[in-house]
């Protein structure tokens, strides 16, 4: 009888052995990097150390695909891409990322943009940009993070496919919006791993 106690104790020290082995590999297993070819958005390529992390929504959908990602021009002037595309069909609402005031809402070059200075982020302010969007709100209305603030219009998307530019400024210079995100983000939420046989507390 005391020996079948053993081997039941130890198949259970077995399990929970083999169950903090497989979360360990886990919570240390690289992170694939972003590709522009419109998989999940997982890491921040090129994330700007002094951005802080103030992001609490996405702009559109929940970790949207990413149809072309920043790209930093090597020059003021140069070709790159000054922001994010995230895939988002005509009518998508799209939300402040985190909360601030509007600093313009309008027409630009054809386009509806909606702009929102980032409150708590210093002189001058983090901007964030969306666009093409057709404005539900108006130059200095405040916002919270994730305040619907207009809706993806049909046309005027640089992309093939439909989708909303979203950027960030301060000042002159051009940031990367991923930035904004913290990890769990990002990444989700983290799940553990079923270990077969063991039973889960209350059945």
């Amino acid at each position: 009888m005391r020996q079948k106690r053993y081997d039941t104790a130890a198949r259970i020290l077995g399990r929970v052995i083999l169950l903090v082995l497989l979360t360990a590999t886990a919570l240390l297993a690289p992170v694939p990097d972003l590709t522009p070819t419109g998989v999940e958005v997982l890491v921040a390529p090129g994330a700007d150390p002094d951005v802080p992390r103030v992001g609490r929504a996405w702009p559109v959908g929940l970790r949207p695909p990413v149809l072309r990602t920043w790209e930093p021009p090597a020059t003021t002037y140069g070709r790159g891409h000054r922001g994010v595309d995230l895939a988002a069909p005509a009518g998508t609402p799209v939300r402040a990322v985190a909360a601030g005031r509007v600093s313009f809402a309008g027409r630009v070059a054809g386009r509806g943009v909606v702009s929102v200075e980032i409150a708590g982020t210093g002189d001058p302010p983090l901007r964030t940009t969306y666009e093409p969007v057709r404005a539900s709100v108006a130059k200095g209305d405040a916002v919270g993070a994730g305040d619907v603030v207009g809706v993806v219009e049909a046309a005027g998307s640089h992309c093939v496919a439909p989708s909303v530019h979203w950027g960030l400024r301060r000042g002159d210079a051009y940031l990367n919006p991923l930035s904004l995100l913290p990890p769990w983000l990002l990444h989700g939420p983290t799940r553990l791993l079923p270990v077969w046989g063991v039973r889960v507390p209350g059945g």
